[in-house]
């Protein structure tokens, strides 16, 4: 599917949410700090997500390219850099002691460190990332399959989404955080990338650690990830919107 399609149909899903996210996405903050309105808000980003997942089936794959394919230039886009003191210190031990933990409602927490994650089994996958900037580039990546460390922790039944937080903040110190639902962890393709086109991860696209969620639009393939927490509500994190750009005005579930 083209992007331009993609962005079609996120348009008409967009009209599915009515005229309270449409205001919302204006900027009318007396609304979204009111004690009734993010209800309503979240009644509708359910009602994009079920409209999704009603046309798009679970197990459908992202399209998968050839070597041949890949695109001689890959932008990073975003943050490229943390620039914080800890990661300049991983930066300096090639990330040896990094860590990604994965905590919350989960019988068994976890965390691996960057060789540890490398000695899982993993998966390589060559696919088109859709930028929202209208943008696309085709690339390689591989790293382990997120369903595998589901199945090490064991979420517990009350889990219904999948939070990451990531080592990167904004201008104001804002960290910066994506998130899935539960049953998304474990589609094939979803994966914690460690490598890109045959190499490690550089800095600029996420080193050492970031998601690939292929079925989503870019802003949704968090970078820099440390720690993995299984929850079952958004309300809390952030401004409770699911996502850093998700805070921002941008819609919560990104299929293409």
């Amino acid at each position: 599917m083209k992007i331009e399609n993609a962005m079609k149909r996120r348009q008409f899903l967009k009209g599915t949410l009515g005229v309270a996210s449409l205001i919302a996405l204006a900027g009318c903050d007396n609304l979204t700090q009111s004690s009734w309105f993010p209800g309503v808000l979240n009644k509708a980003e359910t009602l994009t997500d079920l409209v999704q997942r009603a046309i798009t089936p679970a197990n459908a794959l992202a399209k998968e390219y050839t070597d041949s394919d890949v695109s001689a230039v890959f932008p990073a886009n975003g943050n490229t850099d943390p620039g914080t003191a800890d990661y300049a210190a991983h930066v300096e031990t090639d990330f040896a002691k990094w860590q990604v933990e994965v905590v919350g409602l989960v019988q068994t927490p976890m965390s691996w460190t960057l060789p540890a994650l490398k000695e899982l089994p993993s998966r390589t996958q060559i696919t088109r990332h859709d930028c929202v900037e209208g943008w696309s580039a085709i690339g390689k990546w591989s790293g382990v399959p997120l369903g595998d460390l589901m199945h090490h922790v064991q979420p517990l039944p009350n889990a219904k989404y999948a939070v990451f937080h990531c080592a990167d903040v904004d201008d104001e110190g804002m960290a910066y955080y994506e998130s899935m639902a539960i049953q998304d962890c474990y589609h094939p393709q979803t994966i914690l990338a460690y490598e890109l086109n045959g190499k490690p991860l550089d800095i600029s696209h996420g080193a050492p650690v970031r998601l690939r969620f292929e079925r989503q639009l870019g802003y949704k393939q968090a970078k820099y990830v440390v720690k993995i927490e299984l929850v079952e509500t958004l309300g809390g994190i952030g401004q409770g919107r699911g996502g850093y750009w998700e805070d921002q005005g941008y819609e919560w579930y990104a299929g293409i």
